[in-house]
């Protein structure tokens, strides 16, 4: 008896330092996002998912302990993301109000009139009465393009991105007003932005009745973009990074070179050596410790797992330093790079 006794003990202890060392399934919230209330740290972005997947992996995610989710109308995956959450409510993984989500309003609905027509979309493809979070996804006002003609419309005249890409110059602040109808209406918690310069948060906050509540940008090694994320703090403004791990995901689409993979880095790789972890959790734990949310992406219920334990270690001030010295300003999501063969010959250079 003594001997089973000792044996369940034993094995409640080891039991417990597993669960501390994936996070549990309580993610930390952000001490700088004071206003988004509630928002995990670390997410579960949906960006190149295929739909025919996006459910399981939702499912997983949320079963993983992740309980922010970042969806987008662009992503085409909505509704499948929205089966993967229903999923795990009906089981009992957890309810709505554990859930953190967001989605992202589209270039091709800056109108006023349009904007609620673009949320109601998502939130019916999501299956979802309200949002936490909804964004503007790019600072760029696109034409119409209905959704009976074409959804997600993506960036040009036709489909798969293989036409030509038609600007219709809307006022950000038209845009942003039915925006903040959609949070007084009570349909969306907190409003945002995403892929936004100083400059162009600067001008939103000299007329904005809510201020946005979060900037999601993409931020890695290689471009911490150190000004951007202070001048947001200063607001009040919370940071979630968009493709946090570099360039991985851009090798395949032609924007990055496989030579540009932040996780094979040597520092990256040095200190991971020394807090015996991954270099994708030390990549991770960076933004983190400076007050930056991140959205990774993963297919394998095992990353998912590692991503999440990020939070659970920290950097020293001389590795945090080493990882700031990486960067080199390189950004891969560049409309003013890759939306030169749409037949705008300058590109869309929201950062120049």
């Amino acid at each position: 008896l003594e001997l089973h006794v000792h044996f369940l003990v034993m094995a409640a202890a080891r039991l417990e330092k597993i669960v501390s060392s994936i996070g549990a399934l309580k993610p930390a919230v952000c001490a700088h996002c004071r206003e988004v209330a509630g928002m995990p740290l670390i997410g579960m972005g949906f960006w190149k998912i295929p739909a025919d997947r996006a459910a399981g992996v939702v499912y997983e995610a949320i079963k993983a302990g992740y309980r922010h989710l970042d969806c987008a109308c662009d992503y085409g995956n909505e509704r499948e993301c929205g089966e993967g959450i229903r999923r795990a409510i009906d089981e009992g993984i957890c309810k709505r109000e554990d859930l953190f989500i967001t989605s992202k309003l589209w270039n091709t609905y800056h109108h006023r009139e349009h904007v609620p027509l673009a949320f109601q979309r998502s939130l019916n493809d999501l299956g979802l009465r309200y949002l936490d979070l909804y964004l503007v996804h790019f600072p760029i006002s696109l034409r119409f393009v209905p959704f009976e003609e074409r959804y997600p419309p993506e960036w040009t005249d036709r489909a798969g991105n293989s036409g030509s890409m038609h600007v219709d110059p809307v006022p950000f602040r038209e845009t942003w007003e039915a925006m903040e109808a959609l949070q007084l209406a009570g349909s969306v918690r907190h409003i945002g932005v995403s892929n936004m310069n100083c400059q162009g948060l600067m001008d939103l906050l000299s007329y904005c009745k809510i201020k946005p509540a979060v900037n999601q940008v993409e931020l890695h090694p290689y471009l911490t973009q150190e000004s951007l994320v202070t001048f947001c703090h200063e607001q009040g403004i919370g940071v979630t990074a968009l493709s946090p791990l570099g360039g991985v995901s851009y090798v395949e689409i032609g924007l990055a070179a496989t030579s540009e993979n932040v996780l094979l880095d040597g520092v990256i790789a040095k200190i991971a050596a020394t807090h015996k972890k991954t270099p994708a959790q030390v990549i991770l734990r960076f933004q983190l410790q400076r007050g930056v949310s991140v959205i990774p992406k993963s297919l394998n219920p095992n990353r998912m797992m590692e991503n999440l334990a990020s939070a659970n270690f920290d950097l020293s001030e001389e590795d945090m330093d080493a990882v700031r010295r990486l960067d080199r300003g390189r950004r891969f999501n560049d409309p003013g790079e890759f939306t030169k063969e749409w037949g705008m010959p300058s590109g869309y250079p929201i950062y120049g």
